[in-house]
């Protein structure tokens, strides 16, 4: 198998196909540290990528882990790591550094039950927040969350290109179930698009390293060695690259951090709408927990609930406008997700008291029973009558 795309029809489990998106995508550096419930990806890339020319790497734990994925990513390369919640939380400063930075590279994060050691072994969606707002500071996220290992092959590989589109680091957000699932991957070479790192458009002498296009994102990012004297910095700093320590630095920096993100929020978000179209309820969801809901869906519409669903395939930036096209139309919303309520407070943010919203929680160690989902859709219609 020295093929970076390994076109045909696979049965893989989704942290294999995480690891195949990410080599299809360009990715030649993976540095990390073993963990359950993703090792299977680490394993995988072990023996992958050192066969298309990459670099495997098992650092001594998931701090190091995510430093050598921004020094790959500063030598050119397009580089991933993965992890679960523990180790999630260890990268959290360097990660806060790749988008201070603004380091395009790939963290892959499945989910399991915390906190602390948690459930090893079992599923959770506790970390969606962890994601948003996990290092100190301000600045925008890009999450992405698989429902299946095809969509894990897939995300993976758009994942790499946000990150080169927009500079940072970029999250795919899968959890257990769907990375430890078996399903046919059909992998497509014709329908698999690359976004290669975008060039400096001046000459050395000429290029300012963190100067925003009209899109916010920096022009260019050459590598060490292309001969472009460069100055990179976890410190607030100009368009040089120099710290600058002041209020006026501060504000224009994260403010360009975060805004590169909102500001292009249409580019990047991404959702599933399934019979929103005369839906009185509707559930929103994502990951594992959105298939469990589609089936929570039919259960409901055959007692003859007027019910739809709006899947997150991405999470953050949130789909505020998705959610806010459904006010005034719908009575309510059901967020079921495997956690004590985390992206429910974003659907109640945004419907504020135009619609009733009911959180379906569930702590980890399994999924939901879609019956639970249905009689939660009873009583959100139940209360707006």
């Amino acid at each position: 198998m020295s093929e970076r795309i390994l076109a045909g029809q696979h049965f893989m489990n989704g942290d294999e196909a995480i690891a195949e998106g990410a080599i299809a995508a360009g990715c030649t550096v993976f540095a990390g540290y073993p963990i359950t419930p993703q090792s299977e990806i680490a394993e995988r890339v072990s023996y992958r990528l050192p066969q298309v020319g990459g670099v495997f790497i098992q650092m001594e734990d998931e701090i190091s882990s995510m430093a050598a994925v921004l020094g790959a990513a500063w030598g050119g390369a397009k580089a991933m790591t993965a992890t679960s919640g523990p180790g999630f939380s260890l990268m959290m400063e360097n990660i806060g550094l790749g988008m201070m930075t603004e380091t395009p590279c790939v963290v892959v994060d499945i989910q399991r039950g915390g906190p602390s050691t948690g459930l090893p072994t079992l599923v959770g969606q506790a970390d969606m927040m962890q994601a948003r707002w996990g290092s100190h500071g301000d600045y925008g996220v890009i999450a992405l969350c698989p429902s299946s290992p095809q969509e894990a092959f897939e995300l993976t590989i758009r994942a790499f290109n946000l990150s080169e589109r927009f500079r940072l680091p970029v999250f795919v957000m899968a959890d257990e179930v769907v990375g430890h699932m078996y399903e046919r991957v059909v992998v497509d070479p014709d329908r698999i698009e690359i976004v290669e790192r975008r060039a400096p458009n001046k000459p050395p002498g000429e290029f300012l390293l963190y100067a925003p296009g009209e899109d916010l994102v920096p022009q260019g990012m050459p590598a060490f060695g292309d001969g472009y004297r460069v100055h990179v910095t976890g410190l607030t700093h100009d368009e040089r690259g120099y710290p600058v320590i002041d209020a006026a630095t501060q504000r224009e920096n994260v403010t360009r951090l975060s805004e590169k993100i909102t500001r292009n929020a249409e580019e990047i978000v991404e959702i599933e709408a399934t019979d929103l179209d005369g839906a009185e309820v509707v559930i929103v969801s994502y990951g594992i927990s959105a298939r469990t809901s589609l089936g929570a869906l039919r259960a409901a519409q055959e007692k003859g609930l007027k019910a739809g669903m709006l899947r997150l395939v991405t999470v953050w930036p949130f789909p505020d406008r998705a959610v806010r096209d459904l006010l005034g139309h719908v009575a309510g919303f059901v967020v079921p997700e495997i956690n004590l309520g985390q992206i429910v407070r974003e659907v109640e943010r945004v419907a504020g008291a135009r619609a009733a919203v009911r959180s379906v929680p569930h702590a980890g160690g399994g999924i939901h029973d879609p019956q639970v989902i249905v009689a939660a859709m009873e009583e959100v219609l139940g209360r707006a009558a």
